[in-house]
């Protein structure tokens, strides 16, 4: 199955709950007042074989799918099921209006406003939906920032393994030495892709395992440095130096080191993934984002808060716990992965 395929597919929780509110919103129409004389209902459609349309024509724009006047109302409605899809406020309420804007007053189906949904989802998305940049400068140090169960960790793991696939030299730093489980789970990572793993006792200093391991980077001549971070937030001001002890060790072997600072997200936390953002773009120098778990939420909507609020690049998004499930970021396939259309 194709990266897209796993995305709608597992992202049905989120696609479905728009659905079935789109549907409702249509078919809420208020019935209008009785006419003197009875209006005849229209004869159904049908097929040059005599069959009738099912569902699924019915819903892609034909004349008998169900309708709606696109009005104040109905305006409102959508905006509470944007924000209740984890849009948010300010998002759901810029859809809404370029949404309205030359539809207003008009009788739309379901399946226009989808449309119409996708579009703007993808137009928010666009800008940011970038592949993490290759340097021609060797090391390549990347830092990873993120909470504790995010899945740091794992996104390495599979963009370590992904690299080396593709011809480069990658190690990994397993950074945060207060969690012997990451260490645990970087070094099997590191045995299924033939990358070492540099380790250090439990409790000890992430700086000068990072200052180590950029000094074996830079004598191997490797392509890509991948450094794990720790994600305690309950103390963010000891995380906070920390990570600026990192930033300055490494900046003593190599002054432009990191090149890039990823902060991995779990969809599922919603809304809270806003609050990450903020929270480690004061203690980091945040490149870009890449966003986990996607495939157990009916939150993906929170990625076109992140791209609206934010404008950080969208390097990746993970479906799974395969290394095939983390896959570049696809504006067009996320938008229709969320709203259940076609990717174009």
């Amino acid at each position: 199955m194709s990266f897209f395929g796993k995305l709608k597919e597992r992202m049905f929780r989120s696609s479905s709950k728009l659905d079935e509110g789109l549907d409702a919103l249509v078919a809420a129409e208020p019935a209008p007042e009785a006419p003197d004389a009875p209006i005849p209902s229209p004869a159904p459609i049908v097929a040059p074989d005599g069959s009738k349309p099912g569902l699924l024509s019915r819903l892609t724009g034909r004349q008998d799918a169900p309708r709606r006047v696109l009005d104040d109302a109905f305006v409102e409605e959508l905006e509470d099921l944007l924000v209740q899809a984890d849009l948010g406020v300010d998002t759901a309420l810029k859809v809404t209006a370029n949404i309205a804007a030359g539809r207003f007053g008009r009788r739309v189906t379901t399946a226009e406003i989808k449309e119409a949904l996708a579009a703007e989802i993808a137009r928010i998305m666009e800008p940011v939906a970038r592949p993490l940049p290759l340097y021609a400068k060797k090391p390549q140090v990347v830092l990873v920032v993120g909470v504790n169960g995010a899945g740091k960790t794992t996104t390495i793991g599979k963009l370590a393994s992904q690299f080396r696939a593709a011809g480069k030299s990658v190690i990994i730093a397993a950074g945060d030495t207060f969690r012997a489980a990451a260490v645990e789970q970087l070094q099997v990572w590191g045995q299924r892709a033939g990358v070492p793993v540099m380790t250090a006792p439990e409790g000890s200093d992430p700086a000068s395992l990072a200052f180590d391991a950029l000094t074996r980077a830079q004598a191997e001549g490797a392509d890509l440095l991948m450094i794990d971070t720790a994600g305690r937030l309950q103390n963010r001001a000891d995380l906070m130096e920390e990570l600026a002890k990192i930033v300055r060790v490494l900046r003593k072997k190599d002054p432009s080191a990191p090149h890039n600072t990823l902060l991995v997200l779990d969809a599922t936390t919603g809304q809270n993934a806003l609050t990450q953002v903020e929270v480690f773009r004061q203690m980091a120098n945040v490149s870009g984002l890449i966003m986990t778990k996607l495939d157990g939420t009916a939150r993906g909507g929170v990625l076109v808060a992140l791209a609206d609020r934010f404008g950080l690049p969208i390097h990746a998004i993970g479906v799974g716990e395969q290394i095939e499930d983390l896959d570049a970021f696809d504006p067009q396939d996320f938008a229709a992965a969320l709203t259940g259309t076609e990717s174009r």
